[in-house]
């Protein structure tokens, strides 16, 4: 396996049901018994009218108390009519309370929808964004925007009020499926606020956000059910992006790519990006939620972002090696080493098997790149290497290449 690659996700096209027509049943009135004559009513003297009106005001307000009181108290007759419901009387929820409901009020905002058209056609890609800063720059995934990138395509942000506005690619990463847009309509939508994947626990609530099957403003939550999670996704060999991702069980759907993954305070934890589905283990998601998807860490997408907004291009840091995983599954061998890169000026050899990265087991060829490329050009990493029946530590340096 080597270490470089490319994306692009078609979008959902939606149709629509013909509905078949009601036919409500007629009625005879006609055939309708008629009701028997009441017998006339006695006269009764003007001054007792008043005097009865108030009585039964006064009776009726005391016989709903009691029958409300007797219907809370003994749940009614179990036909579940109406006043058997529960009716919310309370204030709404603080917008600080740490609900569901007070992060999806906060985040909505600033999240947009993204339609990114092909040339010529109208359909494209459809995905999921939010506002990353005052100067309108939108974080997304690359392969929402890749196509329509490539092939000088219409690109578009859709706000919470359905409002469409033009973008740009300012730059993107296929390595880390990483896109920053830039548009002037975003610079007057409140940018999003931003948390650390690094901090966040197994079993902590998340909350996804994003246009799942071009549904807008759509909220879905879970929990994070792993981090730190190794995943690569795309189709080919020169087709990956590789994510040390954060797994959640919160529903992600076509459409959702793009979109922010929060914790409880509203702030961005993550970008979703993937989902496991039953055809393929890991795609892009253009498969169907089975509760198993896919975050890239907030960590790494501020670091791409960075790289972008400074240069305009995005930076992975490489050994110079080709690896394959191991059949027993512990470990990658060295398949081959670029000549004048890191792996050859380390002296690692063709046929070592890489155990270990700074300490962190490597089960397979994934693993070991995942775990490079969460570090950055220019760094120092230490690996363990089986050779043979030694086993060795040797450091290697971290190269820069563009993607």
């Amino acid at each position: 396996m080597s270490e470089n690659e490319p994306h692009d996700r078609p979008g959902q096209e939606w149709g629509t049901r013909d509905q078949p027509t009601q036919e409500w049943p007629t009625r005879d009135w006609s055939a309708q018994p008629v009701a028997p004559a009441r017998p006339a009513r006695p006269s009764l003297p003007a001054w007792v009218w008043p005097t009865v009106a108030v009585t039964a005001l006064v009776l009726g307000l005391a016989g709903g108390t009691l029958a409300g009181a007797l219907v809370a108290r003994s749940g009614g007759d179990g036909s579940g009519g109406v006043l058997e419901v529960e009716r919310r009387t309370a204030a709404p929820l603080p917008a600080d309370n740490g609900s569901i409901a007070a992060v999806a009020e906060k985040v909505l905002p600033s999240t947009v929808q993204i339609s990114a058209g092909r040339e010529g056609s109208q359909s494209g890609a459809t995905g999921s964004g939010f506002v990353f800063d005052a100067q309108g720059h939108v974080i997304t995934n690359s392969h929402v925007v890749a196509q329509a990138d490539e092939d000088d395509g219409t690109i578009e942000i859709i706000d919470q009020e359905g409002k469409r506005s033009k973008a740009e690619v300012v730059g993107r990463s296929t390595v880390y499926d990483v896109a920053v847009l830039k548009s002037k309509a975003a610079e007057r939508i409140e940018p999003i606020a931003l948390g650390s994947a690094d901090q966040m626990r197994v079993g902590e609530t998340v909350v996804a956000i994003g246009s799942p099957l071009g549904l807008s403003a759509t909220v879905t939550s879970g929990i994070v059910s792993a981090v730190n999670r190794p995943v690569t996704t795309g189709e080919g060999e020169n087709d990956n992006s590789y994510i040390n991702a954060v797994q959640t069980d919160a529903a992600i759907n076509p459409g959702n790519s793009g979109g922010p993954l929060v914790n409880l305070q509203g702030q961005v934890v993550g970008v979703n990006s993937a989902i496991a589905s039953m055809g393929s283990l890991i795609a892009s998601d253009s498969s169907g939620n089975i509760g198993v998807g896919f975050a890239i860490p907030i960590e790494q997408v501020q670091v791409t972002t960075d790289q972008i907004l400074r240069t305009g291009k995005a930076q992975y840091p490489v050994i110079g090696a080709d690896v394959r995983g191991v059949e027993s599954g512990d470990g990658a061998r060295i398949e081959s080493i670029s000549r004048g890169m890191p792996a050859a000026d380390a002296d690692l050899k063709v046929g070592d098997v890489i155990r270990e990265v700074d300490g962190e087991p490597v089960t397979g060829s994934i693993d070991l790149v995942v775990a490079i490329r969460s570090h950055v050009p220019g760094e120092d990493v230490t690996l363990t290497v089986e050779r043979g029946k030694r086993t060795l530590e040797v450091k290697v340096g971290l190269e820069a290449k563009t993607g």
